[in-house]
Parts: structure tokens; C-alpha cells; sequence
């Protein structure tokens, strides 16, 4: 059989992965206010089986802004990202998505209004970098082809995986899978993006790279949440903060303000130090090894 080319084959790539661009028309969200709510959740429990993995949580996103979900492992930080996407359903309280209840919304609404990035991305077809971008385009169904290439090759750009365009995506090592996941997200162009653990794969450059991208976004008017363990990447980027600790929000607000000493050496169970940067003054966070581990 003939090999698809050109526009055609981003139509086969998507029903491949059962991912068809709907054949209604659901209409795009309109740009969104600076500082309007565009996730929220309130008094959000979920249970995993018999373990409760979040317990009422509470938590708000705005247009502008990158929040990051900090804490130590196990605290939570995934399974909140999942619920504000509406991957996850509650077990109790209640998730908004651009300001209706994220059950209301179909699938294809959904898409147009909000982008994941999850933690690993894997796929069992041998699609090329290009394609997988591509894949990004699908909720656009009534976009013109200009639109979609320009938003594919912009994505690409900005990630710096347009020379890999043409490479399996099966050959490309973990950070370059990361980046070309990322640009894929971007290409969906959601004015909400939800991005767990974007930099865990990544090399000094390219976690600045992504950083800097997700502010640019925030910058854009898009509202951005980020997975991170990094605090020192938190503290540079991200306007705001929640640190998670056993399901529950321990502090949220700016890092100049959550990060202290006192509450991170609690929440993480190891010392540190928290101190200005000499040159920008941004907040620095390096464990207190002098000092040993908590009891």
C-alpha cells in the first residue's frame, strides 16, 4: 500500500490513536483575561483504593501566570495535575475548567481548552517527530492547513526539535522525546497547559529552555501548571507555588514567600538553606548538609 504523505497522513496518524478530529464543530474558548480563573478545584479528595491521595485540596489557576506543584514524592502533585485536567475524576469536591465543571464538558470541548503533558510519553507506532507534533492540531477542526503548519512549525522552533522532524520518534532519546512531547502540547495551542515533570529528562540548557517557554506562555495570556522538583527552577519561573505534602497544600503563593526554610525542611524531611541569589536576588534553595537529615 502506498505510503500517506502530506496532509493526509496527520488524519491517519490521529485515528490511529483513536484520536479522530470530531466531526462537530465545538467552538473555541475565546482569549482569556489577564488573572481569570481558568482551572480551579475546591475541597478535592481522591481516593486510589484504600490510600487517600488527596485531601481537601483547593487550588486555583489564572490566565498569566505559571503555578508549580512542588513536594516530595507520593505528595500528590500528579494526581492534582490529572484531576485539573479532567483525566481523574474526584472522589469528592469539585474541578472548574474555564469556569464550568469539568465533567460538562465533552472531550473535543476539552481539548480546545486545555493541553497535558504527561509524565513518559511512549508511543507503539512508528511515527516520525513531525507527525507526533502534528498530532497536536487534532482538535482543530475547523483550522485552515496554513493554520496548523504554522502552528506545528512554530511549536518545533520553539522546542528546538525542528531538525528531528523527519527522525522516528522510537529512536530519539528521553530528552528529545520530552521536547517533541512539549511540542506537541504547544502546537494544540490551549490557552491552559498542564505539564508533569517537563524538565526531569532534560540537560541544563533545555530545562532553562522550557522554563522560559512556559513564562512566555504565561506572558502570551495562556494560565500554565507545572510539575517540578527542581525548587530552584520553581523559584526562577513560576509566579506562584503550591507545595504539596501527603495530599494536602501546605503553602501556596509567591516563592519569595513560601520558600523558607522552616517550611520546606518540614515538608521535605531534610534541612536546607534558603537564600537570595547575590546577582538577582531570586530565592536559592540548597540542602543544609552540615546539618544532616531530619529525624
Amino acid at each position: 500500500m502506498k505510503r500517506p504523505s502530506g496532509r493526509d497522513r496527520p488524519l491517519r496518524i490521529t485515528r490511529a490513536l483513536g484520536a479522530v478530529r470530531p466531526r462537530g464543530r465545538p467552538v473555541p474558548p475565546a482569549a482569556p483575561v489577564p488573572g481569570e480563573v481558568l482551572a480551579e478545584a475546591e475541597g478535592l479528595t481522591v481516593r486510589l483504593g484504600a490510600r487517600e491521595v488527596l485531601a481537601d485540596v483547593g487550588v486555583r489557576v489564572r490566565a498569566g501566570e505559571v503555578l508549580a506543584l512542588v513536594g516530595p514524592n507520593g505528595a500528590g502533585k500528579s494526581t492534582l495535575l490529572s484531576v485539573l485536567a479532567a483525566d481523574l475524576p474526584p472522589t469528592a469536591g469539585c474541578v472548574r475548567i474555564h469556569g464550568r465543571p469539568a465533567s460538562d464538558w465533552s472531550a473535543p470541548e476539552l481539548a480546545l481548552r486545555r493541553a497535558v503533558l504527561p509524565q513518559s510519553a511512549s508511543l507503539s507506532f512508528p511515527f516520525t517527530v513531525g507527525e507526533v507534533v502534528r498530532m497536536g492540531r487534532a482538535p482543530w477542526t475547523s483550522a485552515r492547513p496554513e493554520d496548523d503548519e504554522a502552528a506545528v512549525a512554530g511549536a518545533m522552533a520553539a522546542t528546538e526539535v525542528t531538525g528531528l522532524a523527519a527522525r522516528p520518534f522510537s529512536a530519539l532519546s528521553g530528552g528529545e522525546r520530552a521536547r517533541v512531547a512539549l511540542a506537541r502540547v504547544l502546537a494544540q495551542r490551549a490557552p491552559l497547559l498542564l505539564l508533569d515533570e517537563p524538565t526531569a529528562a532534560l540537560d541544563l540548557r533545555h530545562q532553562e529552555l522550557v522554563l522560559r517557554l512556559c513564562r512566555e506562555r504565561a506572558l502570551a495570556g495562556d494560565a500554565v501548571v507545572v510539575v517540578l522538583h527542581d525548587l530552584g527552577l520553581a523559584a526562577a519561573h513560576a509566579h506562584r507555588v503550591a507545595v504539596l505534602r501527603a495530599g494536602r497544600v501546605a503553602a501556596d503563593g509567591p516563592p519569595r514567600e513560601v520558600f523558607t526554610r522552616g517550611l520546606l525542611s518540614r515538608v521535605y524531611e531534610q534541612p536546607v538553606e534558603v537564600f537570595p541569589h547575590p546577582r538577582t536576588g531570586a530565592v536559592v534553595v540548597l540542602p543544609d548538609r552540615a546539618a544532616g537529615p531530619s529525624a
